[in-house]
């Protein structure tokens, strides 16, 4: 059973950091990419960012460049994002998924999806 387990979710002042994590279970994710999304309260889920799990190329939505790494341990099966420079439009739901068709941002392309952590950026 696949599963993608997110974590490190929580409350931070404004200017802050956070690292999420989300460790994957359940199959072998080195051809997959792996990609973080959010949903704020009463928007669409959004595309934050997204790694090759074999090569380690990275992609970013322009809100979050900069300001934003992903990255990938291999050896634990997780991939992490630091968040750093938060903002309060950062608030939302953070989702980890996976999918196989290549780098993208469109939600569409990823078929496992992790339950979600919340991240809540005050001012």
């Amino acid at each position: 059973q696949v599963q993608l387990a997110e974590s490190g979710g929580g409350l931070v002042q404004a200017g802050g950091s956070l690292r999420l994590s989300c460790a994957a279970s359940g199959r072998t994710f080195l051809s997959a990419t792996m990609g973080w999304f959010r949903q704020a309260p009463g928007k669409e889920r959004e595309f934050v960012a997204a790694i090759r799990w074999s090569a380690g190329s990275t992609y970013y939505a322009d809100s979050v460049k900069g300001r934003f790494t992903i990255s990938r341990d291999n050896a634990k099966n997780t991939v992490y994002l630091q968040m750093n420079s938060l903002k309060p439009e950062d608030t939302a739901v953070y989702y980890c998924a996976a999918g196989f068709r290549g780098t993208s941002s469109y939600e569409g392309d990823y078929i496992y999806w992790g339950q979600g952590t919340q991240v809540t950026v005050s001012s």
